[in-house]
C-alpha cells in the first residue's frame, strides 16, 4: 500500500462504481492511487440501481447506438471478468399491439442482438406466453410476446470488488473522508481532506472528481474550478415485493407513457420492480421513494399479473439519483444516459477530470478512458489492461456452478443455501472469508440469513463495513429478513470489531 504522507499520482474523489473503476484501473497501470468517499462505498447511486448488466434496450427508441454498442460489449467482457457477481437472465416483453407494433420491437431486438459480440448468451425469440414457462403468473390476455437476454448483478458488491482490487494493487481506500477543499500548487494539487479523527492535507500530480451527484459541487465549490456543463438529477424508485411469478426469468412490462418497469427475482424470496424517472430539484441526500412513485410501480406490475399488489405489500423502498449530463432535453426519461469525461488543465499545470453521467453497465470502459485522458500526464504508466482481468472472486474456469461446486467439496460441511449465499457474495475469495473455519460453530455467532460472525468481521477488516446499514443493505441485503433485534446486535459487534482495529 503506498503511503500517502509523501504524496500520490491521482486523488479520486467518490467511491461509487466509477470512482472504485478508476481507481482500479490507475493503481494496475502502477500509478499511486488514493480515493476518498464521503460516507461508505456505493452509499449511494451505485447501490440504488435495477442490478443489471445490460445494453439498454429502451435506449435504441432515443438512437443512443454508441451507448448500447459499448454496454452490450462491457456486458459481454463483465461476464467474463466479474462471474461471481453478473450472470444471464431471460427478459420477457409480453407484447401490448397499441403500444409498440410487433415489427417495431422485433426490428429493435435484432439490432440489440447484433449490435455487439455476443458469444455467452442466446439471441432473442418470439414466445407464446400462454405455451410457455416464461407465461407463469401473467394475465390471460398476453398471449404473445418475446423473450430476450441481458445479466443481472450485485451492484454494490461490484464497487467493492473493484474497490479491494485497486488496494491489491496498492491503491488506498479511505471511507468517512471528506474533501474539504483543494488547490492547485504548479503541477500538483493540495487537498484538504477531513475523517472523523482530524483535517490533513495531501499532494496529488492529478484529481479525478467522480462525485456523482455532487460532481458539479466538488468542481466548483470545493475545488473553486468553473465549468459550463451541468449535471441533471433524476430520481429512481424501486420497490421490492413477495415474490411475485415462479421462474427466475425477469420482465420489461410497457407503460402507456412510453416508459418501461422491470420485474426482476430478488434474493430468492422476493420480487423487485423499477424504475422511476422523476426529474430531483431538491438536494440529493436521504432521498426516498414517493407514495406516487410506489403506487406507480405497483399500477405498472398489476396491469400484467395475476397477483395483485398495493403500497402495503411493499417489504421495501429504495430510491437513487442518476446524475446525468445534461443534454437539454426536457423529459427525465429521454436525458442520455452516456457518461462525458471533461478535463480541466491549463498550462504546466495539475488536471483535474470530471465524469458527468454514465452508467453501471460501462464503468470499466468509462474508467479506462478516464485513465488514458490522463496518460500524458503519466508517462511512465502502463497501458490499459482490464479488459482482461478478472475481479476478485471472479478468478475461476468453468461456469459460476462449477465453481460453486468446487468450494462446496473444500467446504463440505457448509450447509447449500449457505453456500450459495456466500459464493454469490465473495466468489473464491470465500476461502479467504472462511480461513481455517472446519465446522459452523467456528463461524461464530448466527444472526440469521445467512450471516455469521465471521462474515461480520470480513466486512470490516478486508471491506471498509462501519456500521450496520453498510452490512445490512450494501454488503449483503439481510436487512430484508433480520428483525430490529439481530439490526441492533449486528451493529453493535461491527462497533467492537472496528474498535479492536482502531479504525475511524
Amino acid at each position: 500500500m503506498n503511503d500517502i504522507s509523501t504524496g500520490v499520482d491521482i486523488a479520486v474523489i467518490g467511491g461509487g462504481i466509477n470512482g472504485a473503476g478508476i481507481a482500479r484501473d490507475a493503481a494496475g497501470r502502477g500509478l499511486s492511487v488514493l480515493l476518498v468517499e464521503k460516507g461508505d462505498l456505493a452509499g449511494a447511486t451505485s447501490s440504488s440501481s435495477s442490478k443489471l448488466i445490460h445494453g439498454g434496450l429502451r435506449y435504441l427508441e432515443q438512437y443512443e447506438w454508441r451507448l448500447v454498442h459499448e454496454a452490450l460489449e462491457e456486458r459481454e467482457t463483465l461476464l467474463s471478468t466479474a462471474g461471481h457477481l453478473v450472470w444471464p437472465a431471460r427478459f420477457v416483453m409480453p407484447h401490448v399491439p397499441a403500444l409498440r407494433p410487433r415489427w417495431m420491437i422485433r426490428a429493435g431486438l435484432f439490432l440489440y442482438d447484433h449490435l455487439a459480440r455476443r458469444a455467452r448468451l442466446p439471441g432473442s425469440e418470439a414466445v407464446r406466453l400462454d405455451r410457455t414457462p416464461y407465461g407463469a403468473g401473467l394475465k390471460a390476455e398476453f398471449r404473445n410476446g418475446f423473450v430476450y437476454s441481458d445479466c443481472r448483478v450485485d451492484d454494490a458488491r461490484l464497487v467493492i470488488a473493484n474497490a479491494r482490487d485497486a488496494e491489491m494493487r496498492g491503491a488506498v481506500i479511505q471511507t468517512r473522508t471528506v474533501l474539504v477543499s483543494g488547490r492547485r500548487n504548479g503541477k500538483e494539487w493540495c487537498l484538504t481532506l477531513q475523517n472523523a479523527k482530524e483535517s490533513f492535507e495531501v499532494r496529488a500530480r492529478a484529481v479525478v472528481n467522480v462525485a456523482g451527484p455532487w460532481v458539479k459541487r466538488v468542481l466548483n465549490n470545493c475545488l473553486g474550478q468553473p465549468s459550463s456543463d451541468s449535471v441533471r438529477l433524476v430520481k429512481g424508485s424501486h420497490i421490492v415485493l413477495p415474490r411475485r411469478y415462479p421462474g427466475e426469468h425477469a420482465f420489461i412490462l410497457q407503460n402507456d407513457d412510453r416508459r418501461v418497469v422491470f420485474l426482476i427475482p430478488y434474493q430468492d424470496e422476493y420480487t423487485l420492480v423499477g424504475t422511476t424517472d422523476i426529474a430531483l430539484s431538491e438536494e440529493p441526500h436521504a432521498v426516498r421513494a414517493s407514495t406516487e412513485e410506489v403506487e406507480y410501480l405497483c399500477r405498472a406490475a398489476n396491469r400484467y399479473l395475476v397477483a395483485q399488489s398495493t403500497p402495503a405489500d411493499v417489504i421495501w423502498r429504495y430510491a437513487g439519483v442518476r446524475p446525468l449530463y445534461d443534454d437539454g432535453s426536457d423529459n427525465p426519461s429521454a436525458v442520455t444516459r452516456d457518461y462525458t469525461l471533461r478535463l480541466d488543465a491549463p498550462e504546466d499545470e495539475a488536471p483535474v477530470l470530471s465524469v458527468f453521467g454514465g452508467k453501471l453497465t460501462t464503468y470499466r470502459r468509462l474508467a479506462e478512458q478516464a485513465t488514458n485522458r490522463l496518460a500524458p500526464w503519466f508517462t511512465a504508466a502502463r497501458g490499459a489492461w482490464t479488459a482482461g482481468a478478472c475481479l476478485p472472486g471472479s478468478d475461476f474456469a468453468g461456469s459460476r456452478e462449477e465453481a460453486r461446486q468446487r468450494l462446496g467439496d473444500r467446504f463440505p460441511w457448509l450447509p447449500q443455501p449457505l453456500l450459495q449465499v456466500l459464493f454469490r457474495r465473495h466468489g473464491t475469495l470465500l476461502r479467504e472469508v472462511l480461513g481455517d473455519a472446519a465446522s459452523l460453530e467456528d463461524l461464530g455467532e448466527d444472526f440469521g440469513a445467512c450471516l455469521t460472525e465471521r462474515e461480520l468481521a470480513y466486512f470490516v477488516r478486508h471491506e471498509w463495513a462501519r456500521s450496520a446499514e453498510d452490512v445490512l443493505w450494501r454488503r449483503t441485503k439481510s436487512g430484508l429478513k433480520l428483525d430490529a433485534a439481530a439490526q441492533t446486535r449486528i451493529g453493535e459487534r461491527i462497533d467492537s470489531i472496528a474498535g479492536t482495529l482502531d479504525i475511524p
